[in-house]
């Protein structure tokens, strides 16, 4: 897959059969719209060409939005990556771009840069200044500058009602499954691994506490996971906490892991969490042993589910 950080950069002989939006998840619902993009450039001699945003559009547009988002835009990259699609344009979505008519975008973009054949689109997209220009202009536009235009109807994205919404909800309500099941692979993130104040090692149970450096991206709520961790391309299984610790202290809120097979030394390491489950809200608990034994039994659960 060549990679793209902007329309002007990307260049191609072949026409091209393009897809774009935001594809924040890269969910079922998107790779459903990217497989229909991939059959159309098959024995055709075209490229396919998915068009996305360095920027979530809303978060230039509505300044006072704090959308968290699913992906890192290197998380996407990987996901598109794994599609199989053959170019990934990133571009960002700032205010001049946003000023584009609809014809202007047509015209300017799809046309004289990225060489269309054809564009395949969701029921719903709306494109081109304040999202003035619907699937119909769309189709008024491929007949005026000679592209096919296909319409991914509102049954087919309809059918699994998945959304980047719902699954961020799910996310942040930890109904890790259903978001799980609505993306089609485990969530994940990635951050870096700290010092912490080691209380862990002094009852049996060690952690890595991680910093995630991306703001955006969303973290499921407060509660104990069952998750694994993959470094130096091998993965570990373990258990996570991310909450205030109330039986400790419970002040600042942390994301710590305790790995049940590795006593290695982890600190600066950046580490990829992937979240398979949710076993219990964050408990303060009377004393230091009653925490102990609700960990002890945390670690059943997790190793019982893997």
């Amino acid at each position: 897959m060549k990679v793209f950080h902007s329309i002007s950069e990307f260049t191609s002989q072949k026409r091209t059969v393009i897809t774009l939006g935001t594809f924040d998840g890269v969910h079922l619902g998107h790779q459903k719209i990217i497989n229909r993009l991939l059959n159309s450039t098959q024995n055709n001699n075209l490229e396919s060409v998915v068009l996305t945003f360095l920027q979530h559009p809303r978060s230039v547009l509505q300044a006072e939005n704090t959308i968290k988002l699913l992906n890192t835009n290197a998380e996407k990259t990987d996901l598109l990556e794994k599609c199989g699609i053959d170019n990934l344009i990133i571009h960002t979505f700032d205010a001049s771009f946003s000023e584009l008519t609809g014809e202007e975008f047509v015209k300017t973009i799809l046309v004289d840069k990225l060489n269309i054949h054809k564009i395949i689109i969701g029921y719903d997209h709306r494109f081109g200044k304040n999202r003035s220009s619907d699937i119909h202009d769309l189709i008024y536009f491929g007949k005026k500058y000679h592209f096919d235009v296909e319409q991914i109807s509102a049954e087919e994205i309809d059918e699994i009602s998945i959304s980047s919404t719902k699954i961020r909800n799910a996310i942040s309500n930890g109904n890790i499954k259903l978001a799980n099941q609505y993306l089609g692979y485990n969530y994940s993130f990635t951050g870096k691994v700290v010092t912490g104040k080691q209380l862990g090692r002094t009852i049996g149970f060690p952690t890595a506490n991680l910093i995630i450096e991306n703001q955006q991206k969303i973290i499921p709520k407060n509660g104990v996971y069952i998750v694994e961790g993959l470094w130096q391309n091998t993965t570990h299984r373990g258990m996570m906490n991310i909450g205030t610790k109330p039986t400790i202290d419970g002040k600042n809120t942390t994301i710590e892991v305790h790995f049940f097979d590795t006593n290695q030394d982890l600190y600066d390491l950046d580490i990829t969490i992937s979240v398979h489950d949710f076993i219990r809200d964050e408990v303060k608990f009377n004393s230091i042993n009653e925490l102990k034994t609700q960990l002890e039994q945390d670690k059943i659960t997790s190793l019982d589910y893997f």
